[in-house]
């Protein structure tokens, strides 16, 4: 039974913490997508990733989990020389957050070419830096 003058935003006068913490989720999100996944640099993609990243994180892919910076910016390479010269990861819309989970979905592809491959990025955000990886794979 829904109470008389109830609204959802009277729970978060009092008290239901529905902040992002001030995190920047877009951000952190976007900037691991630019700065480490679309990185073919070897030391710029290191460096980002001891900003972006906490010191032992892991990385949820679909058929491995990735530990530590190291082995992300191992993966990440990979990734890059496995798809060419041009494979982009191109983020859609706005990252979105709160509670340290933020969510970003994109696509990519050859640049200026036709999308191959879509999905997500989920991210566990401690004090600012990710902690915890998860990366989402559309079905074709």
């Amino acid at each position: 039974m829904i109470r008389r003058g109830y609204s959802p935003t009277n729970d978060v006068k009092k008290g239901c913490d529905m902040t992002t913490g001030n995190i920047e989720f877009d951000h952190l999100l976007r900037s691991n997508l630019e700065r480490v996944f679309n990185e073919r640099d070897e030391d710029k993609r290191r460096a980002a990733i001891a900003e972006l990243f906490v010191d032992e994180p892991v990385m949820y892919e679909p058929t491995n989990i990735v530990r530590g910076r190291a082995e992300i910016s191992r993966i990440a390479g990979d990734l890059l020389k496995q798809f060419g010269p041009t494979f982009r990861f191109v983020p859609d819309g706005a990252a979105v957050g709160h509670h340290g989970l933020g969510h970003l979905a994109w696509h990519a592809g050859p640049e200026h070419g036709p999308t191959t491959v879509t999905g997500a990025d989920v991210a566990e955000v401690e004090n600012g830096r990710i902690s915890r990886l998860w990366v989402l794979l559309n079905t074709p």
